[in-house]
């Protein structure tokens, strides 16, 4: 039987209108920008893939949601319906609602770190690593080698290196282990899963040695879908299913709903230790606002809620990876270097194979998101030496291996149209790649510089 192709399971009832630019006015707006596309104005850009953070659109039922949001400043009716859709679908006992997932890494980094500890993980995130240097730790990745290699195809290259984790704990102590940062998917390795054996495997070891596991479960359920459909014994196990086992292995979990809930803002700290909790909601109240809201309306818990009953559903989640695969599985029939396998929420372009005649430090994924974004209106984000920042202690670069571009997609917002668009505009690029320039930074801020930092081509 012939195989039938897949369609979006949603049908679009409003739509928002797109402005196109000329040349000329991406030119303008890239040079007022910095050449830095997160100061770009949306105004000004077509087809905007930064980020899947907030971008998200809505369903009729969540959008219903919002309408019954109970506003009252103390024991919200939404604020319980959320705790008990986190407690069915994550498994968690305790949850400490946020404005959105960095608030939630906030508060845990101030709980559990102390100046001087060492935080081991599956590879850094930039707001994650920044919170717990702030508190005074040391982040040390210990995800698997291929993880740094773009053309690895393990099927897991989110998967901690166990020989690594206990070649740290060994050298340092278990009691300088606050905990193990574990992400599902992870980001800057292009969105990359980690496997259920892999993370039994880490949490057994964390427990013998008295070591805490905390989920960054951003994605999770994008992470529960490759479980599905790559690892051995989970075929026919629901996503709901494969997503509370996981969560099962870990003490509790920072979460950015912007992601996998399909909600504009939003996030928690969901714990199982009782006094980790006690702490939370006692910090979150000077921080981001009563224990029962967090920082957020009525109507995003409720929307929030309304959103993790959708976002475990099967057809969502084939269909949101499905839009991915397609765009990559297009990028690499035309010989366009991405990182493989395709990740979870985005393409990464594999800037230093698409750019090799540009030295890392003339920062070749900036320059090749703002070339991108001058060639057609299309917005990335560069994930390489800008993001990775400096040393907290020699002030040097760090030089990550992956020097990527992030085509990032939001859930359920983009037509096949606009993928082919996106394919096309990297198309020409790389036929005239050889004459695209670098650049080089002519401001940088404190933290997080690759939000707002500036460059000029070379």
């Amino acid at each position: 039987m012939k195989k039938r192709a897949w369609a979006e399971p949603f049908k679009i009832k409003m739509v928002e209108l797109l402005k196109t630019t000329t040349p000329a006015e991406r030119k303008v707006a890239l040079e007022e920008s910095g050449y830095n596309t997160f100061l770009l104005k949306s105004d000004d850009v077509y087809i905007d893939l930064l980020t899947d953070s907030g971008t998200n659109a809505m369903s009729d039922y969540q959008w219903a949601g919002m309408i019954v949001g109970d506003e009252a400043y103390a024991g919200s009716a939404n604020f319980y319906n959320l705790e008990r859709n986190v407690q069915k679908y994550y498994g968690y006992k305790y949850l400490v609602p946020t404005h959105q997932g960095r608030g939630a890494e906030h508060l845990l980094s101030r709980i559990l770190i102390k100046p001087g500890d060492i935080v081991p993980g599956n590879m850094y995130f930039t707001t994650t690593r920044a919170h717990q240097e702030l508190m005074g730790a040391t982040f040390v990745d210990i995800i698997v080698d291929e993880a740094h290699d773009s053309e690895s195809d393990l099927p897991f290259k989110g998967n901690i290196d166990l020989g690594k984790l206990e070649a740290l704990i060994d050298k340092v102590g278990a009691k300088r282990i606050p905990y193990v940062c574990v992400a599902a998917t992870v980001n800057m390795a292009g969105g990359q899963p980690i496997s259920m054996a892999n993370i039994k495997m880490v949490s057994e070891l964390c427990r013998h040695h008295k070591i805490k596991v905390m989920l960054d479960a951003t994605r999770a359920i994008e992470n529960a879908y490759f479980i599905k459909t790559k690892e051995s014994g989970f075929a026919e196990k629901s996503i709901h299913e494969i997503l509370f086992e996981f969560c099962s292995y870990s003490d509790g979990c920072t979460m950015s709903g912007k992601k996998d809930l399909l909600v504009n803002i939003g996030g928690f700290l969901a714990l199982n230790d009782w006094e980790i909790f006690e702490e939370a909601r006692n910090m979150v109240v000077l921080y981001e606002g009563l224990h029962t809201y967090g920082g957020l309306a009525g109507r995003d818990m409720e929307a929030m809620s309304r959103g993790m009953e959708e976002a475990v559903q099967f057809e969502h989640i084939q269909a949101r990876i499905g839009q991915v695969a397609y765009v990559g599985e297009n990028l690499e029939r035309l010989g366009i270097p991405i990182v493989r396998p395709i990740g979870g929420h985005a393409i990464f372009l594999d800037a230093r194979r698409f750019l090799p005649h540009l030295k890392q430090t003339d920062f070749p994924a900036q320059a090749l998101a703002a070339w991108l974004y001058l060639e057609a209106g299309i917005r990335t984000m560069e994930r390489g030496i800008v993001s990775a920042g400096r040393n907290k202690d020699t002030g040097e670069n760090h030089a990550p291996k992956l020097e990527l571009v992030r085509l990032t997609f939001p859930r359920r917002v983009y037509t096949q149209a606009h993928c082919d668009v996106t394919i096309e505009a990297v198309e020409t690029l790389y036929q005239d790649r050889n004459s695209l320039k670098g650049l080089r930074m002519i401001y940088e801020p404190k933290y997080l510089r690759f939000f707002q930092a500036r460059f000029k081509p070379l």
